[in-house]
């Protein structure tokens, strides 16, 4: 676009009424400025009102303010940069409950907001019971005290989930395999739901293919 288009859509839109010239001149830039002024007042009312200014976030809806906040203060901590991604992994795990009380279905004994295993638990200080007795807000201690290792790897949202499910995976590309039915049958079979194809072979990308369609699902319909 060059600057008399732009002189012509500022005027159609009553902020310029100088001469459509193609020359940037005080009018013009006073015209802009309106512009973006009323572009930035639209986007503020998208904004949560109750988050400082900062936009609302996928699976809001889900929980309170105070779990907000802390998941926008951890993912700052942890360099992680669109706190939508932690929420995503979370309503994943928790079946979109974000209760700190859920149990692993399967029976491996994984609790909570990412799935704690009682071993991973233990290495945490403390316990899967412990952490089932515990508020959402107060188990999000220990989420950031699991990423904590990954500080500054989490550089998507496919190595958030990966640093929950196998960290192995972190900074993999989508072809990279994580576990095959021949190879590790036992692991597949506990994640065989992950197969999107299901040619034996559990990738990175049909993993994350799952948080991402979480990620939408709670954009679309639970942002708060």
């Amino acid at each position: 676009m060059n600057i008399e288009s732009a002189q012509r859509d500022m005027r159609a839109l009553g902020v310029y009424g100088g001469a459509i010239d193609g020359l940037w001149g005080p009018l013009s830039e006073a015209g802009y400025q309106q512009v973006l002024s009323a572009a930035r007042s639209v986007l503020e009312k998208t904004l949560h009102p109750a988050a400082g200014g900062r936009t609302a976030l996928a699976w809001g809806q889900k929980v309170d303010a105070a779990f907000r906040e802390k998941v926008r203060s951890i993912c700052a901590r942890l360099g992680i940069r669109d706190p939508d991604w932690l929420m995503a992994c979370i309503a994943f795990e928790t079946g979109e409950r974000f209760s700190p009380d859920v149990v692993n279905g399967a029976g491996s004994g994984a609790t909570g907001l990412i799935q704690f295993m009682p071993r991973t638990a233990r290495g945490l200080g403390t316990t899967t019971r412990a952490l089932a007795k515990m508020s959402a807000v107060e188990q999000l201690d220990f989420v950031e005290r699991y990423f904590q290792p990954y500080k500054g790897r989490l550089k998507n949202l496919g190595d958030l989930y990966m640093a929950i499910l196998w960290p192995a995976g972190i900074g993999k590309d989508s072809s990279w395999e994580l576990w095959a039915r021949e190879s590790r049958e036992i692991t597949y079979f506990q994640n065989r739901g992950l197969d999107a194809n299901r040619d034996g072979v559990i990738t990175r990308g049909e993993a994350v293919a799952k948080i991402e369609e979480k990620l939408e699902r709670g954009r679309e319909s639970f942002r708060g």
